[in-house]
């Protein structure tokens, strides 16, 4: 298709990571906010999002810097971390913040960040302007505190290409900065006892385990099909993207070759995505700056992983036709430990998977119809598992559904090029006396098309959506809400120099996050890389 193979021309992602990008305040030219101009010029807005920042205690800070890089190639950056001493170890609040600058020309581009080998960051970057930007992305890290609390080696590489015609050089600082706990506080309440990365596919824990989680930060990427695995379709149909089962993934997780949790990818759309870098130069999609791990509850597998043998636990992406690269799948494998037992027994009490539906039917287009593929899918898998702890027997049961509808519409040429799809995962975790239960649903409706003069126009619409809910004896004790919507709407001339391009766009988003810990709501409007509209609402 004429958009896609754009697409991978205007999307150069490489490698990947991610957190929460804060915002560069926006100066007013009248009541209304800045008159944008006619069309985009060679500078615009830094990149902002409505998302809202990291929440901190108040409480006196110490600040680390963790690594300090120029990036133009695939060197990584090594250094060493060393907590800071003069916040000793009753700090229950830390953040990762990175700052970035970068001017002239570039793809977008993907990191990570690790410490000790975990990885604590995972980011893309947006595009500069000819004129130079500078961008920031905040990150609660302070689930990490077993990594954090010792001396640790330290890596961090954002892949790049810096040549003749990609000139922009990528300029990062990141910094942790420790917030200290105060009175009876417990410093880093909640946070697991042991962290550890899945390097290989053997983990061994701690015969005391009495909770298990997994992290996985899947993404696909790397410029490549599985950048926009969402649009491949059957060997059958004629697209340029395609895959034997057609564009239906699912992130797995087994342990000793038994399937041990499921969950939907988040479909992000990279800052060159969907043909179209000018809807992203200000405000990114979705996650973009924020590419947040797949959390997976283990503990019904605790028993089994509790006998003091190396198990196999192995992440797959499954859909993906076999031998193509293009997932990447970094994992933590994060530990609670019962300090009442030496050894936690236990054991898995019941598994149950249904068949997974997975079904791509094409409709052939006509010279009055345009090809059409439908896609349904789905998937759900129990499990439950029971822990004789010091403080009595806890069964836990994990019940994960998650499902996928789309429909997929091209011409000739693959001109027009449209796509609508939501994908569910819906979560229950029963531990004990407590219920957690998640409903996440992603959305995505959007279409590109080429016109007279060569004129590309992408108008998307992108929605995160989260509703999480906590009860204990069936009284709840917590909710939050969480919906983030993003629209835009841009045009360009294809095949000419930056300069010549005449490009316009308009783009909207809105962050509301709301429940028992208060509510946040913001919105965002720009116009050819303006900030036209920062509004608040709570």
């Amino acid at each position: 298709m004429r958009s896609l193979k754009i697409m991978s021309m205007l999307s150069g992602l490489v490698l990947a990571a991610g957190a929460l990008l804060t915002a560069h305040p926006a100066s007013a030219d009248g009541p209304n906010g800045p008159t944008p101009p006619a069309e985009f010029t060679s500078d615009w807005h830094d990149p902002v999002t409505a998302a809202p920042p990291v929440e901190t205690p108040g409480t006196r800070g110490c600040e680390v810097t963790l690594a300090a890089a120029r990036f133009r190639d695939f060197t990584p950056y090594q250094g060493e971390y060393s907590p800071p001493k003069e916040c000793g170890t009753r700090w229950n609040k830390v953040v990762l913040r990175l700052e970035g600058s970068v001017k002239g020309r570039q793809y977008d581009r993907l990191g990570y960040l690790t410490v000790g080998g975990v990885e604590i960051l995972r980011t893309s970057t947006p595009q500069p302007s000819p004129d130079g930007i500078s961008w920031s992305v905040e990150k609660d890290v302070t689930r990490y505190r077993d990594t954090l609390s010792r001396p640790q080696p330290v890596e961090m590489l954002i892949g790049n290409v810096v040549n003749e015609t990609y000139t922009g050089v990528l300029d990062v600082r990141v910094t942790l900065t420790f917030h200290t706990a105060q009175g009876r506080v417990k410093p880093a309440a909640g946070t697991p006892d042991r962290v550890i990365p899945l390097t290989g596919a053997t983990l061994t824990t701690p015969r005391n385990t009495e909770r298990v989680l997994a992290e996985v930060y899947a993404t696909g990427s790397g410029g490549g099909c599985e950048e926009y695995w969402y649009l491949t379709v059957p060997d059958a149909a004629p697209y340029s993207c395609r895959a034997g089962d057609g564009p239906h993934r699912e992130v797995r997780v087994s342990v000793d070759g038994r399937l041990a949790g499921i969950a939907a990818p988040f479909p992000t759309v990279w800052t060159g995505g969907w043909s179209n870098p000018f809807l992203w130069y200000v405000t990114p999609g979705p996650r973009a700056f924020d590419v947040q791990p797949v959390v997976y509850d283990l503990t019904p597998f605790a028993a089994l992983l509790n006998d003091g043998r190396a198990h196999r636990v192995e992440v797959t992406v499954a859909g993906v036709p076999a031998g193509q690269a293009g997932w990447s799948t970094p994992t933590n494998v994060l530990l609670w430990q019962d300090e009442g037992s030496r050894v936690v027994t236990g054991g898995l009490d019941h598994h149950r998977e249904t068949a997974p539906r997975n079904s791509s039917d094409y409709t052939a287009g006509t010279a009055d119809s345009l090809h059409r593929l439908d896609t349904e899918a789905g998937h759900r898998l129990t499990v439950a598992g029971h822990l004789n702890t010091s403080h009595g027997r806890v069964a836990t049961t994990v019940d994960r559904t998650v499902a996928h509808s789309s429909t997929h519409r091209w011409g000739e040429g693959e001109n027009p090029d449209a796509f609508t799809a939501r994908w569910t995962d819906r979560e229950t975790v029963t531990s004990g006396r407590t219920v957690t239960r998640a409903d996440r649903t992603y959305t995505m409706d959007g279409g590109t098309t080429v016109g007279a003069g060569d004129r590309l126009r992408t108008v998307l619409t992108l929605g995160d959506h989260a509703d999480i809910g906590v009860l204990r004896d069936g009284r709840r004790l917590s909710r939050s809400r969480l919906d983030h919507t993003y629209t835009g709407d841009a045009t360009y001339t294809t095949g000419v120099p930056r300069d010549q391009r005449h490009a316009v766009g308009t783009t909207r988003e809105r962050y509301r996050l709301y429940g028992s810990d208060g509510c946040h709501d913001r919105s965002l409007t720009t116009v050819q890389g303006t900030l036209t509209q920062d509004l608040r609402r709570c």
